[in-house]
């Protein structure tokens, strides 16, 4: 599987959330470099399942709108049982 690189505004988006969080619940300040090496360090050991569960997640979208569109389709059936004039 490749691997899922995020663009760089992206990227400094979630370091400062990582930083926030760290000065915000655990009292701990930590620089740019150690969230981004955290961010890396997560997405390598977990990112894998966050990906299979959004793709699980489309999936049964996608498979709810295919119900839709196959019951759409059903209703356009003509009757065929009727008798003849």
């Amino acid at each position: 599987m490749p691997t899922i690189d995020l663009d760089s505004s992206a990227k400094a988006e979630i370091v400062s959330k990582i930083q926030k969080y760290f000065t915000e619940e655990l009292q701990h300040e930590i620089g740019g470099f150690e969230a981004e090496f955290l961010l890396d360090f997560f997405s390598h050991q977990v990112g894998n399942y966050f990906y299979n569960q959004g793709l699980a997640d489309a999936l049964q979208a996608f498979e709810g709108k295919i119900e839709e569109f196959a019951d759409i389709v059903y209703q356009l059936e003509k009757d065929v049982t009727s008798s003849l004039p």
